[in-house]
Parts: structure tokens; sequence; C-alpha cells
């Protein structure tokens, strides 16, 4: 490489390094895009609108909601990774971001390379939900009847690939069961057949899941998670019903394109910190059944690592396709 070459190069790249902090001191100077890659109302949805008041307070510029809805989430991931990497652009997902390499073999973006994570936002727990009429009052009767009469029972799900199938998927394996799956265009058709008796079994968020529990219109036989959920406390979890190895817990967290520099991207991240471990929110999310986070970058970096490798074993053992 010729001298003068290697020196504009030189200059260059100590012009950009010098230029970043310059940059992200000045950020943001307009208004920041969240873009929710699920329809209005739902778990990504409400945690969004949460956070948005104070996101909006912290980056002292207007935060607008775009909801993107389409192809289990990958419509609107793909719109955020293809955007200028300037900070201007983020998207908050949930566990199918995590889940969608191993379904999709021709995703648009490559979910480790074209994103930046900002902040591990929040966590919270799926419950295995039963029909009254079903003939299994406990997680164990579940896995005792299913033994006995494999295939008898089936289970509903938001739809092929979604984490409430993949959930169903990872209680077969680690039970040794055979559940039939029923999947759905949505949680909310399946939950509502559910509810009218025509599936005995589903897997669901806690929020969407705690009115029907709480008017007896679904049995909770168990939850996720490392302890009882604040808002169903009467719910065992898994481990207490001898299966501690279903981890299914859903998790929510805000990428930005690749290629932001690192002080805009922790800008962003102290701005989700600030937002989700203000008290107010704090209860109001717990109250949803949302365990507040609030958590790095390096934090969600390491949780996207684990959870991909998790579900990617998932579905090569459950064999699960989309066809």
């Amino acid at each position: 490489m010729p001298m003068i070459h290697r020196r504009t190069l030189l200059a260059a790249s100590s012009l950009m390094a010098l230029a970043a902090p310059a940059l992200a001191q000045g950020f943001p100077e307009r208004p920041v895009r969240i873009v929710v890659p699920f329809g209005p109302g739902g778990g990504t949805d409400n945690l969004v609108r949460i956070l948005e008041p104070h996101l909006r307070a912290s980056l002292g510029q207007p935060v607008v909601i775009e909801n993107r809805a389409g192809a289990g989430g990958t419509i609107g991931a793909d719109l955020v990774a293809r955007s200028p990497a300037d900070g201007y652009s983020v998207v908050v997902v949930d566990s199918s971001f995590a889940i969608n390499p191993s379904l999709f073999p021709q995703l648009p973006y490559d979910s480790a390379k074209d994103f930046a994570p900002v902040s591990l936002l929040a966590t919270g727990p799926v419950i295995l939900l039963a029909h009254p009429g079903a003939p299994m009052r406990t997680l164990q009767e579940l896995v005792t009847q299913a033994k006995a009469q494999p295939g008898r029972f089936s289970y509903a799900s938001g739809g092929n690939g979604a984490s409430t199938h993949l959930a169903g998927e990872l209680l077969k394996l680690v039970a040794g069961i055979d559940l039939v799956h029923v999947p759905y265009r949505g949680t909310g058709p399946a939950t509502t057949d559910v509810v009218a008796g025509h599936v005995p079994l589903m897997f669901n968020g806690i929020s969407a899941a705690r009115p029907h529990v709480d008017s007896g219109r679904l049995r909770a036989l168990a939850v996720t998670g490392p302890q009882r959920a604040a808002a169903l406390p009467d719910v065992p979890t898994f481990a207490e019903a001898g299966l501690p190895d279903v981890t299914a817990s859903t998790y929510w967290g805000a990428l930005a394109p690749a290629g932001v520099p690192a002080p805009i991207v922790a800008r962003l991240s102290e701005a989700f910190r600030v937002a989700v471990t203000h008290p107010d929110v704090q209860d109001r999310l717990r109250s949803l059944g949302f365990d507040p986070i609030g958590g790095p970058a390096a934090s969600y970096a390491e949780n996207l690592r684990t959870e991909t490798a998790k579900w990617a074993d998932v579905v090569r053992r459950a064999s699960v396709r989309l066809d």
C-alpha cells in the first residue's frame, strides 16, 4: 500500500474516532423511532408504550412508536436492520428474534451481524394452561396421563414456530411425552378455543392469561422462571412441579442497526435503563407479568447468544418444520 494511502486511511480513522464521542454528545437531535414488529395491544407493544414517556424525558426528544407486524417479527426487524446506523431507529423484539434463525433459513438479515444490542429490557414467565374441564389438575397429572396415553392431549399455540409452540415442544422433550400441536393465527384465537374447551392445553404469557385464570375460565398448571410469578403467586414453577429444565420464559430487548457508534449505543442503553428502572414503570410492568431488567448492551448480547443456541437445539431435537 502506498505510504500516502496508508496515512490517509489512518487520518480518516482518527477523525472518525474523534467524531464518535462528539456525535453521541449531540445525540439525539431529532425524534427517535422505535419499531414494534408486532401489532398493537400485544406484550411487546404494551412494554414499549409504558416505557415511551420516560424514554422521551431521558432523551429529550419525541419517541415515535411504529408497529410493523408480520412474518413472526421479521418485517419490523428487517426495517431497522436496513436503517441508517445513526441511532435514530431501534427495534424492540421478544424471544421470537432468537427463535427465527432456526426456523427461517432465508431471513432477510443476519441476526448476529446486522444488529447492535442496546438493552435487555425485561423477561416474563410463560404459563401452561388447561381448560377447567380437562382431566389434569397439576403438571404431574398431565405428564402421567400423557405417558399413559400418548397423543391423547393437544395444545394450542399462536402459530407454527411461535414461542408458545416451542414451549410446548420443550415440555414434550423434557417430560418425554407426546402432545399434539394445534397452531392458530395468533394467541388470541388460540386462547378463545382453549377457553371454549375445543383444545385442552396451551402456553401463554402471564399478562394475557391472568384474566382467564382469575375468572376460573382457565387453570394454570405451572409457570416458567426461577420463582413464582408475583401476578399469580399460587401457581407453582416448573421446577417445583418436577421439570426444572422447562425454561421457556420470554425475553424482550432493544436492538439498533449494526454500525451505530458505541457512544450512541451507550446513550440509548442508558435511556432504556432509566425508563425501565423508574418505580412507576416497574410497578406497571410487574402488574402485567413482566420482570423488569434494564440491562446493558453486553448482557443482552449474551442473552441472545444463549437463547438462540437453546432454541436451535429445541428446533433440531423436536424436528420442528413450518411447512
